[in-house]
Order: structure tokens, then sequence, then C-alpha cells
């Protein structure tokens, strides 16, 4: 999102160059820089003890495709929180371990997305309204679950079977 006027003061916006950004939308009566914001949303390889992956199915995402786990984070919430909760709601497991493996830049929906592999050893799903069913599949046959390449969830996928190797 670009700034246009000042949410503080509501002044209309100039545009000043500011170091090594650039030129940036700038409130003169206020004196600050108001940077362009995005979301940030944060993506779950979730895999069980038996190596498998839970692939979630939401049909207002996709009727073909299946998903991983993901949602937006809340001010203040850290990423590491953030996917902690997106499971515990989604799927109603408990993380045993993760780690962060990368991040995307979503051009399309303007979006960050940070990518983690998540451990669980739950394997019974207590699914939210949001999530229509899931179901546990071979991380090698997560790759033709989800989006086809060049999505996030295919990299995820690909970059979690190469770890493996």
């Amino acid at each position: 999102m670009r700034f246009h006027y000042c949410p503080d003061c509501g002044s209309s916006l100039e545009t000043r160059v500011l170091g090594d950004e650039g030129k940036v939308p700038w409130c003169a009566k206020c004196q600050k820089p108001l940077f362009d914001m995005f979301s940030v949303c944060v993506i779950a390889l979730v895999v069980n003890g038996r190596g498998e992956a839970a692939i979630l199915r939401q049909g207002y995402i996709s009727e073909k495709y299946g998903n991983l786990v993901s949602g937006y984070m809340k001010p203040g919430e850290t990423a590491e929180e953030c996917v902690r909760r997106e499971i515990g709601e989604e799927l109603g497991l408990t993380v045993a371990g993760l780690e962060i493996v990368g991040t995307w830049w979503m051009e399309k929906k303007g979006l960050l997305m940070i990518g983690f592999f998540v451990r669980t050893e739950d394997t019974a799903f207590t699914l939210s309204q949001e999530v229509d069913r899931a179901s546990w599949v071979p991380v090698e046959d997560a790759l033709y679950e989800v989006h086809p390449e060049g999505s996030v969830s295919y990299a995820m996928v690909r970059k979690y079977l190469d770890s493996l190797e």
C-alpha cells in the first residue's frame, strides 16, 4: 500500500529523497517518511513422524489444488508465533519443532511469505471452519497435490525433498 495522505494528520504527502531509499512519501507537517506497506504471511510444510505432509483443501483458495498451512501475521506477533497459531487453528496440531527455510515475494498479491518446515507428532486433525478437509500424504506425493511449479507451496515441498537427499 502506498500512502498518499498522512495517516496521523491527514496532510497530503510530498516526495522526498531519503538517503539510500530514494524518493519516498513524506509528511512535511509530521516530519516523517511513510514507507510503502505490505502484508506478511507464514506458510508451513507440516510433516509428521511417519514422513507425511499435511495437505489442506480450502475451496475458497482452490477447488483443484491442495494447500499448505498459511496465514497472515498479526501486529506484535513473531513469525514463529504465527506459524504455531495457524497450525493450531487450521489443523489442531501441536508443533514439535520448526525451522525457517526461506522467504518468497508474491507479486500478484503484494505480500511476503515466510516459509517454515514444521514437525509434529500429532496425526489427528481438528479442522477449523476455513478448512474443508485435510489429509496426510507422503511428502514426495505432495508435489502433485499442491499448486504447480512456480507456486510457493511447490517450492516449499521441492526444497524439503531436496534437503532429504
